[in-house]
């Protein structure tokens, strides 16, 4: 599989990790499994660790180091609410299958926060602030409150006054959720590995898969050093990297999102009402964490071209554009940045992920979260693509697979 640069700058989550763990290289050996994962970032890991809990013989394969994709360059906001709002989703798949879908990432939340407790893992609910970024959002905004609180979900809706007298800025509304989290993306995909490991999986680094070929039912998987995996089943997690599909099963746009850290901050976050996590209406949007040593983390202002990943100059005008919206919102607080990135990011062009089986070949599946909630993705894909080798047929699994209607109807 050809590489494909992911990310540019300074990132911040892998100096948060002095000492990880290391895998060796499948080297010229040959082994069988019932399940190999090609990939070891974020999708990677959780399919691996669930996979593992469950009885089933798997391989985690990853060219390079775990966590050394996308993972390390996500600003680890966990959200059950997805960058299409619910309201806009029911007008495309319909009410039903919405909520669902919306239900279904609530509770990866919650399973994300178990499995934190079962590895051991720092996990920190926090509630979210959904702003309207103008006048004219908050119609929408305020529809997409009712149908959030019709169905269930814990929100309240601010009024500009709440705003205003809770944070140093003022906004026209807003939407509370309860049930979100933040996380250290990075650290979480090796705790994850690590336990994984002592539940049997099996992980190899530096071993890039370079052809894979079926035969009588069985999956051999081949690198350019002689080594061979054979497995009944092969889940890929590759990130954003559509050409691995071999087809046009995906349609996705690829682009670049920005993200800063600063140096922790020398004056109180007091400002920071109980540190709700915030994003807002406006696309792209900017959102906002904090971090336990009061460093704040913004990202946002999504760009297509691959050519920023290169252009320096480009990538630092739009790293300061950022500081100075974070700065917009909380004047008060004054420390530089620190780190500051560019990552690739991928969005599908119904707002789903990919998640499912192969449509064209036997016991292939893809584990694909493209959109602002790939961590959440991850979590569900898990589940369905345990159940779906088990031979059970999820529900959720009609929303999310790849020759889903409300993808088969884009041209």
């Amino acid at each position: 599989m050809t590489k494909k640069t992911l990310y540019a700058g300074s990132l911040y989550w892998p100096t948060t990790l002095r000492s990880a763990r290391t895998y060796p290289p499948l080297g010229q050996q040959s082994a069988e499994f019932d399940v190999v994962i090609v990939g070891g970032g974020m999708s990677g890991s959780i399919c691996g660790y669930e996979l593992a809990n469950s009885g089933i013989r798997t391989a985690v394969v990853e060219r390079e180091e775990i966590a050394s994709g996308s993972s390390c360059a996500s600003t680890g906001l966990i959200q059950f609410s997805n960058d299409i709002m619910l309201c806009e989703l029911a007008e495309q798949i319909g009410e039903q299958h919405a909520v669902a879908f919306y239900t279904a990432c609530k509770l990866a939340v919650e399973q994300l926060a178990h499995l934190a407790s079962r590895i051991k893992f720092e996990f920190k609910w926090r509630p979210s602030l959904y702003l309207a970024s103008t006048e004219l959002d908050l119609p929408k905004l305020r529809r997409e409150f009712e149908l959030l609180r019709k169905h269930g979900f814990d929100v309240d809706w601010w009024t500009s006054a709440m705003i205003r007298s809770h944070f140093p800025f003022a906004k026209d509304g807003a939407i509370v959720t309860r049930g979100d989290a933040e996380i250290n993306p990075y650290q979480l995909v090796h705790a994850l590995a690590d336990a994984a490991a002592q539940e049997g999986l099996t992980i190899y680094e530096q071993t890039n898969i370079e052809q894979h070929l079926v035969k009588d039912g069985i999956h051999y998987l081949s690198t350019a050093e002689g080594g061979e995996l054979r497995a009944k089943h092969v889940i890929f997690a590759v990130g954003y990297e559509p050409e691995e599909l071999r087809g046009q099963l995906v349609k996705a746009t690829l682009s670049h999102s920005f993200a800063i850290v600063t140096a922790p901050q020398p004056t109180s976050l007091d400002v920071w009402h109980e540190r709700l996590m915030i994003w807002e209406t406006a696309r792209p949007y900017l959102y906002l964490r904090t971090e336990s040593n009061n460093r704040v983390i913004a990202g946002g202002l999504d760009q297509r071209g691959f050519s920023l990943l290169q252009n320096d100059a480009e990538r630092q005008k739009l790293t300061d554009r950022l500081y100075k919206q974070l700065l917009a919102l909380f004047p008060t607080l004054d420390a530089p940045i620190d780190y500051a990135w560019c990552a690739t990011f991928g969005e599908s062009r119904d707002n789903l992920p990919f998640i499912g089986k192969d449509p064209t070949r036997e016991n292939v599946y893809y584990c694909l979260g493209y959109g602002g909630n790939g961590i959440v993705y991850s979590l569900i894909a898990a589940h369905l693509l345990r159940d779906l080798i088990k031979g059970e047929q999820p529900p959720l699994a009609d929303i999310v697979r790849l020759d889903r209607p409300s993808l088969q109807a884009l041209t």
